[in-house]
């Protein structure tokens, strides 16, 4: 990707002209340059040199009364998927840009390139060879914003060689392996970081932030090597905007610190007499163990940075916000350390509930795993796009009740219960003669302290809760249950509502703090079946349930010499971490729905049953 095609060279231009014009703006390059009757090629020694080649030299230079036009040396054979946008402007939305790119087919990934120019580049690949040629032809020299975009194709070393054979031509193998793990459409350009920085700055600041057509936010993004997106049209109105800065947790902090100084000096300008605190914006999931157990931890990032921290009240959370508000006050120089700290720990949380994601996340047959969209790399915020979902910040369908038992957001889980709404190939879900999934009754035993953390402040959190899954969800009260310690949750509902309700709750004895930052919240769940098929359950000699055990990584037990209640049914115990109950109710669920099955009278001949509508 380093070797260089000059075009518009004219038949005077010479080897010499070439290494002059190189010399005079100190481009290295590697070996001599190859003139040829209105053309040239040249290699650099890296994509850092050809880069700078490219940004200073084409349509910039004239040569022998012709203005050179240079860019990567492709060869046909890869030219494939992979082209280079440069000259995009530089507070250019990265939302606009990816329904640019999906103008013209599947975007597979798009990579921003680190230069030293202030517009952006990125490096795109799209899911097939004309689509890459479609988009080359129509944005190459298109405008955008006063900046006319320069596109070129790219060396792409997974192409396989064009020809009758797959394993390569001329002898030679295919180069390259598939890129089955590409991002999905729309992917931002990679960062370092997972978790982007989010703040709230006062409205009155944004201008001073943003500078003179842009000036001051340019200069931000250059020096921290950071991309910043203001989110001016959000909450018009507003007192305050937020500001989201994708990068390293260094060039974040750095980004911030220096919003921080303009801010004090722009409140100095104006006599602005109000004290500005630092106030970042965190999903409610990692707040609880940001705070740690009795607040200590938040104690001690006080006590080390010298400053005085406060969290936005629960309460203040709403269905479509799921963000908590943290202000820190102090010196600058403090509050810079404490946002350090802040993310530090918040990243440590991410970071942890991404490997138990993945430790589980084969256990649920049926359901679409792969479709993750946890935290990654969206801007806005950590809401709906970091990956393809809405910002939190723009209150756009986020849900503080769409949440993972490990602190993931709601469009993970609302990505994988709308697959649950399809019946997968092991996943059972039984329908009723209305063509509805039957409701299923789940009593969750949780500790007695964390009643009033599920019920909330005036019963709050669990009608919202209720309304967020679809289910009826209720205390038992105190003197049903045997076992003092815990309490019983009863969750009556279709297995959506199921899978949404019991997630939440897991979800919030973990923020709680009801189970430590290491441990892994295990909950006890009870069913009911009917007594004739308990026996199916266990099956012989134990097979069933041994088998079930195994495959769901959950315990379940069927309590012998159990009295049948008056509907004639009896208690399955099943306990584990969120996805082995939940794996472990729908196997369960499977093998009732199988013996209802066998239960109904066969159909006469030439007559057929009616089958259930499913929507």
């Amino acid at each position: 990707m380093n070797k260089l095609y000059f075009g518009n060279v004219s038949a005077e231009a010479s080897e010499e002209d070439f290494e002059t014009i190189f010399e005079q703006w100190k481009i290295p390059h590697s070996g001599p340059f190859l003139v040829k009757n209105g053309y040239a090629f040249v290699d650099c020694p890296d994509e850092k040199a050809a880069m700078k080649a490219i940004d200073v030299l084409s349509g910039k230079v004239e040569l022998h009364g012709k203005v050179l036009e240079v860019e990567h040396s492709v060869p046909k054979r890869q030219r494939s998927c992979k082209l280079q946008i440069r000259n995009i402007p530089p507070h250019m939305q990265w939302e606009v840009l990816d329904g640019m790119l999906a103008q013209y087919g599947a975007v597979e990934s798009c990579e921003q390139v680190n230069t030293d120019t202030e517009t952006a580049v990125v490096n795109v690949r799209y899911g097939a060879k004309d689509q890459a040629r479609l988009a080359m032809e129509k944005l190459n020299e298109s405008m955008m914003e006063n900046y006319a975009l320069k596109v070129s194709f790219i060396p792409d070393e997974t192409a396989a060689p064009e020809g009758p054979s797959a394993g390569g031509r001329r002898g030679y193998n295919a180069r390259g392996t598939s890129r089955s793990g590409s991002p999905s459409l729309g992917a931002r350009p990679k960062m370092q970081s997972d978790i982007p920085l989010r703040i709230l700055v006062p409205t009155q600041f944004v201008g001073a932030i943003i500078g003179k057509e842009g000036a001051t936010i340019r200069n931000i993004t250059k020096q921290t090597h950071s991309k910043i997106d203001i989110h001016r049209k959000e909450n018009a109105g507003a007192a305050e905007k937020p500001i989201t800065i994708h990068s390293t947790p260094e060039g974040c902090s750095n980004a911030c610190t220096t919003i921080m100084e303009i801010m004090q000096k722009e409140a100095l300008d104006t006599k602005f007499t109000e004290e500005i605190p630092l106030k970042i914006l965190a999903h409610n999931n990692f707040v609880g163990r940001l705070i740690g157990k009795e607040g200590r931890n938040l104690k001690k990032i006080e006590q080390d940075t010298e400053t005085k921290i406060t969290i936005s009240a629960l309460q203040d959370l709403t269905m479509y916000n799921p963000e908590r508000t943290i202000t820190v006050k102090g010196t600058i120089e403090a509050c810079a350390r404490a946002e350090e700290e802040l993310m530090k720990k918040i990243r440590e949380s991410y970071e942890s509930d991404m490997a138990a994601m993945n430790l589980q996340s084969n256990l649920i047959p049926g359901l679409n795993l792969n479709a993750l969209g946890l935290f990654p790399s969206g801007a806005p915020g950590m809401g709906h796009s970091m990956s393809s979902i809405p910002p939190p910040g723009a209150h756009g369908g986020c849900s503080s009740f769409g949440c993972s038992p490990y602190g993931g957001e709601v469009p993970f889980w609302a990505s994988m219960l709308s697959a649950s709404s399809q019946e997968g190939p092991n996943l059972c879900i039984v329908y009723s003669q209305q063509g509805h999934p039957e409701s299923e009754t789940v009593h969750l035993f949780i500790p007695a302290l964390a009643v009033g953390a599920i019920i909330g402040k005036q019963g709050q959190h669990i009608k919202q809760l209720s309304h967020f899954a679809g289910a009826s969800i209720k205390i038992a009260p105190a003197e049903d249950v045997g076992a003092k310690p815990h309490r019983v949750v009863i969750i009556a509902g279709p297995p959506e509502a199921q899978f949404k309700a019991q997630c939440r709750i897991f979800g919030k004895l973990k923020e709680e703090n009801f189970f430590g930052p290491k441990e892994e919240v295990k909950l006890e769940a009870h069913i009911k079946v009917p007594s004739f098929a308990a026996g199916r359950v266990i099956g012989k000699g134990g097979k069933t349930v041994n088998e079930l055990q195994n495959l769901t990584c959950a315990e379940v037990v069927v309590p012998r010499d159990q009295t049948p209640d008056e509907n004639d049914q009896v208690i399955v115990k099943i306990s584990g971490h969120f996805f082995a109950c939940q794996l472990a109710q729908r196997k369960i669920q499977e093998i009732l729905a199988q013996v209802k099955r066998q239960q109904q009278p066969k159909p006469t001949s030439g007559a057929q049953l009616p089958q259930p509508r499913r929507k």
